[in-house]
């Protein structure tokens, strides 16, 4: 038996957390490489262009500018897209695209010789909105070798892509949902609501740009150090772009200065390529600039769709298209907003289309909850309008509609226990709802999932070293830690976490999705309570016990009801450590495969205030209200939902990549609206738990529903506020001055 820790579920600080205040941890930047030599790069001014010719004489003749490499300069890579070479060969697909990399000793050498290369271009015809691209006659953007879906299976994304004989040229995937008699269920609609809602691209918005650096081995092999996070994704990537075998790169996943979604594999196989043609380590780092033309931000999207309900406040059908604009990439998204569209709420008859749409520019990535922020904007705003049109409570109404275990989902699966009644019925409770101009708005996200392994070693001090590959973007060290701590039986603080790089850690998928608690938790819960079982045995022979009778306490193994019958853990485990030792050494390995999702519901109160003379606006307070299903350090929880609610709100806030005839306009935090702290509102947060039979203790992912709901709840609040509901994100004072009317409030 063992007596409880009671870690897990306790208020823990960051493990990680005194490093990173003081400056001490080690960024990719900082990391010392011996003779490493700096890359700059030359990105194209055009969208589409063929390349005809380069003058590069002047970068070669610049002092300390070792090489000037082109793509012709590099291998052929068949079957890697255009737009995804390291360098562009032959022709570039988006305005910034990688066209010539200079590499010099020192980073102001190479940033002398790019600034003299000179590049001939022949534009080729663009096309920059998806509506356009999918248009007749509309330029093809892609090759047809081009158009596969990019991996988006690590957010949990991944669903079926209809192929369809008659597939726009321009689109590379398209997802379709259909039950029931949508025509009928509209027709007999007492209210139906119809219309269009967009949202803008938008960027992470993270601190540390993009940085790695690469270094060949005299073994032949290739060490990357990057900001990335997903080790063992970019060795996959590199090698895949690169055409090199899986055991010839090593990953070293350095420290995060902020992801998203947005760091996953960027600029490794260039820095690769780099090192193997130079012979030298080579590091890249990304000015700003750079990292808004060429980083992969989230995609805009747009939202057709019509809403029924009968007279008594209940759903009747919905009809809905999507288009997400994935610039010179295959994205991957419309089925995900098609389960959530068509399965937040209980639906007789829906008919969906999602469609996947390049367009010429920079191709997209993911960004936390990818494809839910979008889906939720137009379904959120059109459940709010038919509420209102019908006279009911905009939470009685979803409560009437919300899904529940058991209802089907789009895909073919039924919906496990989820907490979206819990959390709505806690809004509904909620001080702030009911005041004047509160807005509401659901959000929700599946969940990824992903095979992970783990390691648990017994230190002869008795402390706990813990082996894992997964990369710590958002405290995940410390909740790993307790987990462990809980399934041995020791303090948290006798366990120390070790991320090695590819060539020896654990497997563990990208940190994304919400996933890596939820499917690396196991793998440790397991490796720990495998040390703890070969620590027993090894107590048992030494105290003469069943291993049974026996318990770990203040860090010490004893017969169960006799204090004195006790040894010391790091003396049992210095016992397998020794030489001449009786006892194989105690290491636990924990493997889990999760294939089951534990989908989140959050329900988000918004409530502004807005002067329709001067346009302007802003969130007075705000609540969130999710459903975690085990909190296991909670204040770790509550700030992945205060950072959450804060990108949410950026979205209508202010945030776009404000794009040009393809040309990115606002290529700078200068020009790029992140949320200030004057624009930050307090947060409420609330914690609805109701355990998932997957996840450790029951834990489910947190950092992805909170980035859903902000743009309903801020464009419902607005209505409440003004009388205008926004359907075009993010909200300018313009639009607010044309469109809302003081006098027409609408009451909560």
């Amino acid at each position: 038996m063992m007596r409880g820790m009671a870690v897990v579920g306790s208020p823990r600080r960051r493990l990680e957390g005194r490093a990173k205040v003081t400056g001490a941890v080690a960024f990719t930047a900082d990391l010392p490489i011996a003779g490493a030599a700096h890359a700059r790069l030359v990105l194209s001014p055009y969208p589409a262009a063929r390349i005809t010719g380069y003058d590069l004489d002047g970068a070669r003749a610049i002092p300390g500018v070792l090489a000037v490499v082109t793509g012709a300069d590099l291998p052929e890579l068949p079957g890697v897209p255009g737009a995804d070479l390291p360098l562009a060969r032959g022709r570039v697909f988006f305005a910034g695209q990688p066209v010539v990399a200079v590499v010099g000793e020192t980073e102001a050498a190479a940033a002398d010789g790019a600034a003299q290369i000179q590049v001939d271009y022949e534009a080729l015809p663009a096309v920059f909105d998806p509506l356009e691209a999918v248009a007749e006659g509309a330029p093809r953007v892609l090759g047809e070798s081009e158009m596969g879906l990019d991996d988006a299976g690590a957010h949990g994304t991944n669903v079926a892509v209809a192929e369809v004989a008659d597939r726009h040229h321009n689109v590379s995937g398209q997802v379709f949902f259909k039950q029931g008699d949508i025509d009928a269920a509209l027709a007999g609609s007492a209210q139906v609501v119809k219309g269009r809602w967009t949202l803008a691209s938008v960027h992470q918005g993270f601190l540390e740009t993009h940085v790695s650096a690469a270094r060949s081995e005299p073994d032949g092999t290739l060490t990357i150090w990057t900001s990335t996070q997903g080790g063992f994704f970019t060795r996959k990537e590199t090698a895949r772009v690169l055409g090199l075998p899986l055991s010839r790169i090593r990953v070293v996943a350095m420290p995060v200065g902020g992801g998203f979604g947005g760091k996953i594999c960027l600029l490794e196989p260039l820095v690769g390529a780099l090192a193997r043609l130079t012979g030298r380590a080579v590091r890249c780092q990304l000015t700003r600039h750079e990292e808004f033309l060429m980083g992969r931000a989230a995609p805009g999207a747009v939202v057709d769709l019509e809403l029924g309900a009968d007279a008594e406040g209940r759903l009747t059908g919905l009809r809905s298209k999507v288009w997400f604009d994935n610039g010179a990439g295959a994205g991957g998204l419309a089925g995900l907003a098609g389960l959530m569209l068509c399965g937040a709420y209980r639906l007789a008859a829906y008919d969906f289309a999602g469609y996947d749409v390049a367009t010429t520019k920079t191709p997209v990535g993911a960004y936390r909850a990818p494809g839910a922020p979008q889906a939720f904007f137009g379904l959120e705003c059109a459940v709010d309008e038919l509420a209102e049109r019908l006279g009911q409570d905009p939470i009685e109404f979803r409560l009437r509609n919300a899904a529940r275990e058991g209802d089907p989902r789009p895909d073919g699966t039924a919906w496990p226990r989820v907490g979206l009644v819990e959390c709505l019925e806690s809004a509904r409770r909620h001080p702030l709802y009911g005041q004047a101009n509160v807005g509401v708005a659901v959000g929700a996200w599946g969940g990824g999932r992903e095979p992970a392994a783990a390691a648990c070693r017994v230190e002869p001090d008795g402390t706990l070293a813990l082996h894992v590959g997964y990369v710590d973007i958002s405290g995940t060290d410390t909740t790993m830690a307790m987990i462990a701590a809980d399934a041995f039986g020791v303090p948290l603080e006798k366990v120390r976490v070790e991320t090695s790089d590819t060539s020896t850690a654990p497997y563990a998928g990208m940190a994304g999705g919400s996933k890596t608690v939820y499917t690396v938790g196991p793998a440790v819960q397991q490796a720990a309570v495998e040390a703890r079982r070969q620590l027993l045995e090894i107590a048992g022979a030494e105290l003469e016990a069943a291993p049974e009778d026996l318990v770990i306490e203040d860090g010490h193994v004893q017969v169960s009801g006799v204090p004195s019958r006790r040894l010391e853990v790091g003396h049992l485990a210095g016992l397998a450590a020794q030489f001449g030792g009786k006892y194989p050494p105690v290491l636990g390995q924990g493997r889990a495969a999760v294939t089951q999702q534990s989908p989140m519901f959050t329900v988000h109160l918004c409530q502004v205030e807005a002067d329709p003379d001067t346009g302007s606006w802003r969130v007075k307070a705000y609540a969130a209200i999710q459903d975690v299903g085990r909190a296991i350090n909670p204040p770790e929880v509550v700030g992945q939902v205060h950072g959450g609610v804060l990108q949410s709100l950026g979205r209508a806030l202010g945030e776009a990549m404000d794009y040009e005839e393809g040309v990115l306009r606002s290529a700078s935090f200068l020009d790029y609206e992140l949320p200030a702290i004057d624009q930050a509102p307090e947060i409420a947060v609330e914690l609805i738990e109701i355990p998932s039979p997957y996840g450790p203790y029951g834990a489910k992912g947190v950092g992805e529903p909170p980035a859903v709901p902000g743009p309903a709840a801020a464009a419902n609040a607005l209505r409440r506020a003004t009388g205008w509901r926004p359907q075009n994100l993010p909200v300018s004072w313009e639009q607010l001055t044309r469109e809302a009317r003081r006098p027409a409030p609408v009451a909560t």
